[in-house]
């Protein structure tokens, strides 16, 4: 199993970043490349790139800020998949930390550039 981080700084306060990484259903608002995002449950139905992806809510816990999830369907080869996102105070701002293991390991090249753009874009918009 490959596992990998994404993390950032960022100068704003971690309920106000929580508010808004931590709504399981919002995704397609903060997330670069996400066109819809559509709520089944405890599932969410991505749409990107032309693909659908369903997404599973494995535990949320606002105390913590921290929302893990599992990729449940999806066209590429994924025997695991396991993300934890965590907003972690820091100072006058927060870390923004987004954790996975993924099995088959090779797909962690893939999984990691998108974790890694999306902490980014979380950035930018509290930020910019």
């Amino acid at each position: 199993m490959a596992e990998g981080k994404a993390e950032a700084k960022i100068a704003a306060p971690p309920d106000e970043v929580w508010a808004v990484v931590g709504e399981f259903h919002g995704l397609d608002t903060w997330m670069p490349g996400i066109d819809k995002s559509e709520p089944d449950g405890d599932v969410r139905k991505l749409q990107t790139m032309g693909m659908e992806i369903h997404e599973q809510l494995q535990s949320r816990d606002d105390s913590t800020r921290t929302i893990s999830y599992s990729i449940v369907k999806a066209p590429m080869p994924l025997d695991h998949h396991l993300a934890t996102i965590t907003v972690l105070e820091d100072g006058d701002g927060c870390i923004l930390v987004w954790e996975y293991d993924v099995r088959p390991d090779e797909m962690a090249a893939a999984m990691g550039p998108v974790y890694e753009g999306s902490v980014q874009a979380v950035k930018a918009r509290f930020e910019s």
